[in-house]
């Protein structure tokens, strides 16, 4: 049985009833102009309200038989976004939960499910470059969510494409370029609660055969807690030289320098009784996370041929990292590498195919020096190291039409990651290790005349270890973590009809030797271990449904998110069937819009987490449950400027939003929760032209 739960069948119809997926521009009663609104369901059907360029992704991401998405700029351009738990927000199955400034969590199907700090398990990438080190441990901070045209985003197994394997999928920004952005200048300006100011602007130019897009960002704020003021700016550029149709070469800069207080996790008391403070060792370690970030991207396109089109990079960049926190962690790091991808298409014996294969490689270094924190500052060194780190993925995808609606889709990928670490200090501590493995798919995938599709697959998914995981003092040389390794099968179906368009998936994946977190003591990273057996499986479910009604003249479009999330140990010696922590069990979102034709828009709003989630492995402590109430207006000024307000936790709840996981509640300290921001108001004014 595919979902083994009573609760499967009452799911499936509570999503498909109430839950969201947001993907497309509708034809409302009245309107004069394109409705915005979140890009989310792909289909094979392109919207005509859609820009061109996303409707081409939407197309592109609708081969897959499995779940993804694809998030516009235009569905957040009327609203306050601060990084992924903001874009990402209403997106089925991503759990995007903010913990302070743009820190986040950020998690798809429960990847890196308790990873308390940074990110693991799912590919995040930049025009196709990844972001992350070499040995997959990011920090997504550096990326500017306004210089983005739209957002990719495939879920769980379904990351073929960039030859990834990682049990969460991957994340893809896109930078416009002169030719795809959205308008060609552009202002932002917005301020609101807890000092926050932000300014934005962007050019995009045509000139002839070649383009230009240039788009700077510069930010601050106090932050809502104690000790957690920010400051950041950030600088796109990306300059690019047609050869004619689907044939151009484009240089794409990038830099970004961030500074963050950090103002630490609470105990569950403090996180509800007095959320504003910071912790102890955050104010006596003064904690923080200074980053500064260049990127440089040399990539092409170039069709040979009308059923081939080749694709490929070469990347590198460089990161310095200054993060005082129960030490002082000083690093260094670049990384660089290259893909190249041929999209094909044409027949085989009689019947209609297509296919893409390629490679992705990366490799890179990390000089980590560790020491005594001293209010922040350097004190005595107690770590130097080098973290050498590489990887190769081989990988290729077809699909056989062996009906006009129904295809057969086969692929895999071939992967290959190297660790070399040479400990300055403590030589005895040198180690390296090797990790190969081969992950096949195989799916269908069947698309009615209207667009409409019904899709189902099989895939392996594989994660080596990170650093994080390997190198955990005071151990000699590297902890014995071994590979992640997983089979998820899915099925689902999305597609638009009429008023209605839907997003609905169901999967579960058999994980082998799972990695898992938990603090090992305030503010220290925690240790990493393997589970042996674990499942994830759930439901992912959107809904947009125009209402055939009209309010004083306007239209009515309610969206809804709705994530079943069933993640637990499968006969575990220690902790038996129990649930695994830090996901609910059951999340909701709803946005209600009322929009005129004149351009004043109304979207009320509520995020649910109508389960508590379980805080501990033992399962002896639960997070309380929230509903937090939320309001978004804006109107036109005119034909090039607007106007938008964001009003975020109506009632001033005191929840908590994100928190991080321990082995037993009873035994173990549980300062690990990060306060859910209380009232706030944004407001942004942009001129576009």
């Amino acid at each position: 049985m595919f979902l083994k739960t009573a609760a499967a069948p009452c799911a499936l119809l509570i999503g498909a009833c109430l839950a969201p997926s947001l993907a497309f521009a509708y034809d409302l009663p009245g309107a004069d102009s394109p409705t915005v609104v979140d890009s989310i369901i792909v289909t094979g059907r392109r919207n005509a309200e859609d820009p061109a360029v996303v409707a081409e992704a939407r197309d592109r991401l609708s081969r897959t038989p499995g779940a993804v998405a694809v998030v516009s700029a235009e569905s957040y351009s009327d609203r306050f976004v601060q990084g992924f738990s903001d874009t990402l927000r209403n997106v089925p199955g991503v759990l995007a939960q903010k913990r302070f400034g743009e820190e986040s969590r950020l998690s798809i199907r429960g990847s890196g499910i308790a990873q308390g700090f940074h990110q693991r398990g799912v590919l995040f990438a930049q025009d196709g470059v990844p972001f992350a080190d070499a040995d997959g441990f990011s920090d997504f901070q550096s990326v500017d969510s306004l210089s983005a045209r739209y957002v990719e985003v495939w879920k769980g197994a379904n990351t073929l494409r960039f030859g990834g394997a990682q049990l969460g999928g991957a994340i893809n920004l896109v930078t416009p370029t002169g030719r795809t952005a959205n308008q060609r200048a552009l202002m932002q300006v917005e301020g609101g609660s807890y000092g926050f100011v932000r300014a934005h602007g962007a050019v995009a130019e045509t000139y002839g055969d070649w383009d230009v897009y240039a788009a700077a960002t510069a930010m601050q704020g106090d932050g809502w807690r104690d000790h957690s003021r920010q400051s950041q700016g950030r600088l796109t550029v990306n300059a690019g030289r047609s050869f004619g149709e689907d044939r151009e070469v484009r240089l794409i800069a990038q830099a970004a320098d961030i500074k963050q207080d950090m103002p630490g996790s609470l105990t569950l008391k403090q996180a509800l009784e007095t959320p504003r403070m910071a912790s102890a060792s955050a104010l006596s370690g003064d904690q923080a996370r200074d980053l500064t970030v260049k990127r440089l991207t040399l990539q092409t396109r170039w069709r040979f041929n009308d059923s081939t089109l080749f694709e490929a990079a070469i990347w590198g960049w460089e990161k310095s990292l200054y993060h005082p926190i129960f030490q002082v962690m000083d690093q260094d790091s670049t990384t660089r590498g290259a893909f190249a991808r041929i999209d094909w298409t044409g027949q085989i014996g009689g019947l209609r195919a297509d296919a893409f294969y390629g490679f992705s490689l990366r490799d890179g270094e990390v000089e980590a020096l560790r020491y005594v924190n001293l209010a922040g500052q350097r004190g005595a060194k107690t770590a130097d190291a080098r973290q050498d780190a590489s990887g190769l993925d081989v990988f290729a995808e077809g699909r056989l039409f062996l009906t006009d609606q129904l295809a057969l889709v086969a692929g895999g990928s071939w992967g290959r990651a190297t660790r070399d670490y040479a400990d300055r200090m403590t030589p005895a501590n040198d180690d390296s290790i090797d990790y190969d493995w081969f992950s096949p798919r195989l799916g269908l995938l069947w698309e009615a005349e209207d667009g409409a599709q019904v899709f189902a697959n099989v895939t392996r998914s594989v994660e080596p270890p990170t650093y994080g995981a390997l190198v955990q003092a005071p151990l000699t040389g590297f902890t014995p973590v071994e590979v992640q390794d997983a089979w998820t099968g899915e099925i689902g179906t999305r597609g638009r009809r009429g008023p209605l368009a839907w997003d609905l998936v169901a999967y579960r994946s058999r994980i082998e030797g799972e990695m898992l977190n938990f603090i090992t003591g305030p503010d220290i990273p925690a240790a990493t271990f393997n589970a042996k057996k674990t499942i994830h499986q759930g439901i992912e479910a959107g809904l947009d449904w125009t209402l055939p009604v009209e309010l004083a003249d306007g239209s009515l479009m309610l969206r809804q998110v709705y994530n079943w999330s069933d993640f637990r140990f499968d006969g575990d010696a220690r902790w038996g069937d129990n649930r695994l922590p830090v996901v609910p069990e059951h999340q909701y979102r709803a946005e209600l819009t009322w929009r005129h034709p004149t351009g004043v828009f109304v979207t009320p709003s509520v995020e649910w987490r109508i389960s508590r989630p379980y805080v501990d492995y033992a399962n002896t402590m639960k997070a309380p449950d929230y509903a937090v109430l939320g309001l978004t207006g804006g109107f036109n000024m005119g034909p090039n400027a607007s106007i938008y307000i964001d009003a975020r936790n109506l009632t001033d709840k005191r929840y908590v939003g994100e928190f991080s996981a321990v082995t037993d509640a009873r035994t173990t300290q549980t300062a690990v929760f990060f306060p859910g921001e209380g009232r706030s108001v944004f407001i942004g004014m942009r001129l576009a032209y």
